[in-house]
């Protein structure tokens, strides 16, 4: 991939426990979910992390952020190796690596309004977090300030979305990990979220990786891509020349399953 890696990924093994196949006596078995991951992601692009459900993608993401701890291997960011740290030298570097969910009202504070949900980390890391504050994230996300006083439950799910993108970059992180975020939302609220979020990584210099099951979407939000098939990378490049020359059967057995044209690019060039 081209430009300097923000991440550079290498040997990256996570198992966990099989619950279900565990002996009256003893631990549970283990089952290997990431196999040996080698790959960087390049500083200031977007990069799409794809795959069947159960490849492993999701829990990648949550590596590189560090909400899961590597069995073993190297992430290393910033040419920083975090994949070892503990939580107190992690501190420092949650601000930079921040995180968009899938289920924004699962992931925001219902008894708080807007305007709290996105000053309370900013408070954390010591960047502020008055009202303020709040509504200069609010009117980059594209949504007017008179919102800071609602509540998630008052809001489409289009709306939650664009507040937990204005939590995420109110901190200006370096990385944002942006996990199935627009599964749930319908066309045109999709085409608005992927909109400002390529924006927002265009104008803020920031790199993204952006999971989802999507092709179409990955295809022109995208740089690069990172194919996985049960915890092994089958692709990577930059998307046009994995999407036009695959190398894996996986691969084309995902792009022949996906109507790529359903994704008007005209939207992206607003």
């Amino acid at each position: 991939m081209t430009g300097t890696p923000l991440f550079s990924v290498r040997g990256l093994r996570l198992s966990f426990p099989d619950r279900a196949r565990k002996p009256l006596i003893g631990a549970a078995p283990r089952v290997e979910v990431l196999k040996g991951l080698d790959f960087d992601i390049a500083e200031g692009r977007i990069t799409g992390i794809v795959g069947e459900s159960g490849s492993g993608k999701s829990t990648l993401g949550r590596v590189l952020v560090r909400l899961l701890r590597p069995d073993a291997g190297e992430v290393r960011f910033r040419d920083r190796e975090i994949a070892s740290l503990d939580e107190t030298a992690l501190r420092p570097l949650r601000r930079d690596l921040q995180m968009i969910f899938q289920d924004p009202m699962s992931a925001l504070n219902p008894r708080h309004q807007v305007w709290q949900i996105i000053a309370q980390p900013m408070r954390r890391f010591g960047l502020g977090g008055s009202r303020s504050d709040a509504e200069a994230a609010l009117h980059r996300v594209g949504l007017p300030v008179d919102f800071a006083t609602r509540y998630p439950h008052q809001l489409s799910g289009g709306q939650r979305q664009r507040i937990g993108i204005a939590r995420a970059i109110a901190l200006n992180p370096r990385f944002i990990l942006a996990d199935e975020i627009v599964s749930g939302l319908d066309v045109s609220s999709q085409a608005h979220v992927l909109d400002l979020l390529q924006g927002l990584a265009r104008e803020m210099g920031l790199t993204v990786a952006f999971i989802s099951h999507d092709l179409s979407v990955i295809r022109h939000l995208c740089d690069d891509v990172i194919v996985l098939d049960h915890g092994v990378i089958v692709d990577s490049g930059p998307v046009a020349q994995v999407f036009d020359t695959p190398g894996s059967q996986v691969t084309r057995s995902l792009l022949s399953a996906i109507p790529l044209p359903e994704i008007d690019a005209g939207w992206f060039d607003r």
